[in-house]
């Protein structure tokens, strides 16, 4: 089966190759390749997955990105990473103020190092890992200059880092750059250079650790994601590798055997019930078994089978139990937690909209009247979306609740109302009701917010077509909702002012019947964007609605 992450297409053939890529490398057929939002090895779910970065329409970049994305975690992370040096570090660093910055700096050296190792070894490598640095050097150039703009000092700082570790000249002029980061960069260069001579994890640990105690007490934490941490389920591990967790045999704690006679013994099958939420056995006697073998006897007793990763199938003479910590309720971590939302609230000041966006600006632009060649477009994308249109109609109808109209009161006729005073003071008494009906209307509201960032440009025509088909089913059934397209146009912000647009291209307040639906045919590919801001922004405006059930869609590749 072929997983994806958010995906509508996957290319099968290059799927099949990183697959097999992803089996020959670690040496087990059950690895599957997945595509995901970063590049991470989960032995857990014995999955090794591609960062969706990669997804973009040129060939060449994309097979380099996800093949050296499997390289790296596959010939690197897999075998070369020190498990107990990254836990001590993570361990070390749990109260750190810097938590985002912590982790994918970590992540970023022990790669630099990792790139170097697999292209040692493997010289036909240096082809895709070359076309990879020239795609993740023009990113880090781009967020360099938004961050900036931003005012997201540790952001920045984070981009110059990774800049400066992969710069072909050692002294290199980010001109792009504020002098305050540029300042603290030339501090940090001494020790960035140490990474090129770390022979292993512990050392770039080390490295990692001096930065973060430099910069934690002049910095808030990082609001983006660049790296993600390449190990999944860290705490559960207790070798030296994953190579290692892996292929590991746990030996038993003693070592004596006993001599038994093979026609004296019997084996006897014995089944146990099993349960599952989804099919509990009828007669509630539900059993449960489980526990690992570490200390016993030898003998040569033959079970029913044997089972890998033990030192053969024998009957024990001693067997201790097995507690293991449930995942799905973890609250060793609350206090940290707390602590860390507490704080986070204290640094967001009077910001209206949180700290980061406190010069955020919000400007609205309307919708012009839409052209002959705008109608045309969406006339076209109504006639594709048109077999989707009932199932969507009759999914919401049958999902939300309809509109109740109040009682009718005073009436001449129909049900008696206990109020009888008008029978006796009116000559004309209207003393009957009707009972509130339900309204064909659903009593609902929707706004459809459209990321409108320039990283859209390639999905926008699809984007449309979802949105003409949400546009078209909510116009059928009634239901007021907005639509709205949003941007920060960098190019005239400055650090004390970031204009963010919001393109309303169908109103609440818009007659359902005055055919506005072409205008949607207007939203385009812009600039930045800031998805906090206008999530906050959408919601306020939407909560105001006096609708019952209100949804906020947003529309994004990201």
């Amino acid at each position: 089966m072929i997983k994806q992450w958010h995906r509508t297409d996957v290319d099968s053939g290059f799927y099949l190759l990183l697959q097999d890529l992803t089996s020959v490398l670690m040496k087990q057929k059950a690895f599957q390749f997945v595509y995901s939002h970063g590049a991470v090895v989960d032995l857990i779910n014995q999955e090794v997955s591609g960062s969706s970065f990669w997804d973009v329409p040129w060939p060449d970049m994309k097979k380099a990105g996800y093949t050296t994305d499997v390289l790296l975690r596959t010939m690197g992370t897999m075998q070369q990473s020190d498990i107990p040096a990254l836990q001590a570090y993570f361990k070390e660093l749990e109260q750190t103020s810097l938590p985002k910055f912590a982790a994918q700096l970590v992540t970023c050296l022990e790669d630099v190092r990792l790139e170097a190792l697999i292209q040692q070894r493997r010289p036909g490598t240096k082809k895709d890992f070359s076309t990879r640095l020239e795609a993740m050097k023009h990113h880090f150039h781009t967020q360099l200059k938004a961050n900036k703009v931003r005012s997201l000092s540790l952001d920045e700082l984070f981009c110059l880092i990774y800049l400066q570790l992969y710069a072909e000249d050692p002294d290199p002029n980010f001109k792009e750059a504020s002098p305050n980061q540029k300042l603290q960069l030339e501090k940090l260069r001494p020790q960035l250079f140490d990474v090129f001579s770390c022979t292993n994890t512990e050392e770039i640990v080390q490295v990692a650790k001096r930065i973060v105690y430099t910069l934690e007490n002049n910095y808030t934490d990082m609001l983006h994601d660049y790296f993600t941490f390449p190990i999944k389920h860290l705490g559960h591990f207790t070798e030296r590798t994953l190579f290692d967790e892996l292929t590991r045999t746990d030996p038993l704690a003693n070592d004596d055997t006993e001599k038994v006679n093979q026609e004296d013994h019997e084996v006897f099958d014995q089944p146990f019930s099993t349960w599952h939420r989804e099919n509990e056995n009828s007669d509630r006697k539900q059993n449960f078994l489980q526990f690992e073998l570490d200390v016993g006897t030898k003998t040569e007793i033959l079970g029913g089978g044997a089972r890998e990763t033990e030192e053969g199938d024998q009957a024990l003479a001693n067997i201790q139990g097995d507690s293991q910590q449930s995942e799905q309720n973890d609250f060793s971590e609350t206090g940290a937690l707390q602590k860390q939302e507490s704080k986070g609230s204290e640094s967001a000041g009077g910001a209206l909209y949180g700290r980061e966006n406190k010069y955020a600006v919000a400007k609205i632009k309307e919708a012009s009247t839409p052209t002959e060649t705008e109608k045309e477009a969406y006339r076209k994308t109504v006639e594709t979306i048109d077999p989707y249109r009932r199932k969507l109609a009759n999914t919401i109808e049958k999902t939300l609740e309809h509109k109740r109209n109040a009682p009718h009161k005073n009436l001449l006729f129909g049900r008696l109302s206990k109020n009888l005073l008008p029978l006796v003071v009116d000559n004309n008494p209207r003393v009957f009701y009707k009972k509130a009906f339900e309204s064909k209307e659903v009593d609902a509201a929707f706004t459809l917010l459209v990321d409108c960032s320039a990283s859209m440009d390639s999905k926008m025509e699809e984007t449309k077509r979802g949105i003409v088909l949400f546009h078209e089913v909510l116009e059928q059934l009634r239901i007021p909702h907005s639509i709205v397209g949003f941007w920060e146009d960098t190019t005239r912000g400055t650090e004390t002012h970031h204009p963010n647009y919001f393109h309303e291209v169908h109103r609440f307040q818009d007659n359902p019947h005055s055919n506005t639906g072409a205008t949607i045919m207007q939203l385009e590919a812009e600039e930045d964007n800031r998805d906090g801001f206008s999530i906050r922004l959408a919601a306020e405006k939407l909560l105001k609605r006096r609708e019952k059930n209100k949804f906020l869609l947003v529309f994004s590749d990201g």
